[in-house]
């Protein structure tokens, strides 16, 4: 398992408070950080400039929506492993978002355990030279 304080972690959500609380998890456990975002313009941008490892995206968020934020974040950064973090947990979303290549979904609100567990799973995923 790599050293956590050598994965760098964005998080997209329109949420304050999941941000928040995801800023907290993640940090306690000594992952890195690296930005956020309230929407996924700004998120993109982010993500381009950034090259995070992770990135924790929420699916129901304005200007675009994470599903479309998956999408262009798979085409310009094919390398960093995406978990979707959202309160809509209906077949059809999660069923896209796996097509599309997210590592994971996290259904809010979210068990710190079941949280840093996915995570886990996706660092397994990242490309050896980059965690």
């Amino acid at each position: 398992m790599p050293n956590p304080a050598n994965v760098s972690v964005l998080i997209i959500d329109d949420n304050d408070v999941s941000r928040s609380m995801l800023r907290h998890i993640l940090a306690s456990e000594h992952y890195r950080v690296v930005g956020e975002a309230g929407n996924g313009r700004l998120g993109l941008e982010l993500a381009e400039r950034l090259k995070p490892h992770i990135i924790c995206l929420d699916i129901n968020m304005p200007t675009p929506n994470g599903i479309d934020v998956l999408r262009q974040v798979k085409e310009t950064l094919p390398q960093a492993e995406v978990l979707m973090v959202t309160g809509n947990n209906d077949r059809e979303s999660v069923t896209e978002a796996m097509q599309l290549g997210a590592a994971g979904y996290i259904v809010k609100p979210f068990n710190p355990t079941t949280l840093l567990r996915t995570l886990e799973q996706a660092v397994l995923k990242l490309r050896p030279t980059t965690a």
